[in-house]
């Protein structure tokens, strides 16, 4: 759905709240249509954010896992060469 929306469960160290609030702006946004709401629906869509954040939080608190925390570090050094192999330059030329 959102790509900018990041996995927050089970990480050493944990999700801060700014991640969670970050992933709920994202969500909120995506809902909305609105990158950035008009004054007359900031309110609602501030509340919105509000809410989902701390869904979010309570899900994270009350997930429970027998699997070891994964390594930001290393999850993101994954995701680099992910999008390094997916936008590297292709060795085919085209016809003439």
């Amino acid at each position: 759905m959102c790509r900018n929306i990041k996995t927050l469960h089970n990480f050493k160290p944990p999700a801060t709240g700014d991640e969670i609030r970050a992933s709920s702006l994202q969500f909120v946004r995506k809902l909305s249509g609105f990158t950035k709401p008009s004054k007359a629906n900031e309110p609602a869509f501030n509340w919105a954010v509000d809410q989902v954040a701390q869904a979010a939080h309570e899900l994270l608190q009350s997930l429970v896992t027998n699997v070891p925390p994964r390594d930001r570090e290393v999850e993101a050094s994954k995701a680099r060469a992910r999008t390094a192999k997916r936008f590297q330059p292709s060795d085919v030329t085209p016809a003439n």
